[in-house]
């Protein structure tokens, strides 16, 4: 399921009766494979092109298992490919897999939700960089950070891989600001007949 970091300050407001907490997000990570992509179905895909149909989802927590336990990074296929001989699927399922990538897809409410985010979004996954950039662009929306393991140099839960957005979300909101400053200003300093126009 998602994971989600939200770094802001809680509001609470007196009318008559205390109102419920609530969390005003100044940005947010969330695991890439998981909360965002429908990776279990590519996974499942792959299994059955190999007369595994039945045995995707144990690859998959197979996988999962062995890089909750792994801590310090090692390549990713290679997990892949330990955790799919472990259930019964050939070594070759994790070269397999790798060529099915780009037949991840968003769940169904990740774009309109990502479209309408107004803070900096982050990502973080169990997975090689090159991969994980394949990954992400997947997914209609620019993330201005993310976090691969081979990046940190672990496998989640280690606390690398979700511990290094915090610093460069906090580099990126100060752009995102800028940024969103950026049409209001120049529209102001055309109206003072100064600056470059558009």
């Amino acid at each position: 399921m998602a994971t989600e970091l939200a770094f802001g300050r809680q509001a609470s407001a007196e009318r008559g009766r205390r109102d419920p907490v609530s969390i005003v997000p100044r940005a947010m990570c969330f695991d890439l494979l998981s909360a965002l992509l429908d990776s279990w179905s590519v996974w499942d895909r792959v299994a059955a092109q190999l007369g595994g149909g039945e045995l995707g989802r144990s690859w998959r927590r197979k996988y999962l298992f062995l890089t909750s336990t792994a801590g310090a990074y090692r390549p990713y296929l290679a997990v892949v490919s330990e955790a799919a001989e472990a259930v019964g699927l050939p070594a070759q399922a994790a070269t397999l897999l790798e060529r099915a990538w780009e037949g991840l897809r968003p769940w169904p409410d990740v774009g309109p939700a990502l479209a309408g985010s107004k803070v900096p979004v982050a990502v973080v996954t169990n997975c090689s960089l090159a991969l994980g950039r394949r990954a992400a662009a997947c997914v209609p929306h620019h993330f201005p950070v993310m976090v691969t393991a081979e990046e940190a140099a672990a496998y989640k839960p280690d606390p690398a891989p979700t511990g290094s957005p915090a610093s460069a979300l906090a580099a990126a909101r100060r752009r995102w600001r800028t940024w969103r400053a950026r049409p209001s200003t120049r529209r102001a300093r055309g109206r003072r007949g100064s600056g470059s126009p558009g």
